[in-house]
């Protein structure tokens, strides 16, 4: 076996409307296809690929990591990010990493998932 690449998250969501509003209204992923499931949840794509797909209907852990701590997306236009992120009352937390230069952004989505959001180096300092 090879492992090729990722192929989509799944995070599970007590309000999926509300998950919905953050992944496409606040990170600009969007919905598309989906099978017909026998429970209620959403396909969110990145271009062509379901890269996030969202559960609900189900039992809520009580520990909204997991074992999963984060998942990262590489985006771009910081600038945009930031402001949509205030916009919508969102905390953030903004930093380069160390050795590569690439701005590292963290923020939750409305269940606790942690997303973190990497724009490339040559991106401006935000005007925050």
């Amino acid at each position: 076996m090879t492992i090729e690449g990722m192929n989509h998250f799944t995070v599970l969501s007590k309000d999926l409307e509300k998950s919905k509003n953050f992944y496409i209204g606040v990170l600009g992923l969007t919905e598309d296809y989906r099978p017909p499931f026998a429970f209620p949840g959403a396909w969110l794509y990145a271009g062509n690929q379901a890269i996030l797909h969202i559960m609900a209907g189900k039992p809520m852990p009580a520990d909204a990591a997991g074992v999963i701590d984060h998942m990262a997306f590489t985006a771009t236009n910081l600038q945009d990010t930031v402001d949509t992120l205030k916009r919508h009352g969102i905390p953030y937390d903004l930093h380069r990493l160390k050795g590569l230069d690439i701005w590292q952004l963290f923020c939750h989505d409305p269940d606790g998932a942690k997303v973190e959001l990497d724009f490339p180096a040559s991106e401006p300092e935000p005007k925050v």
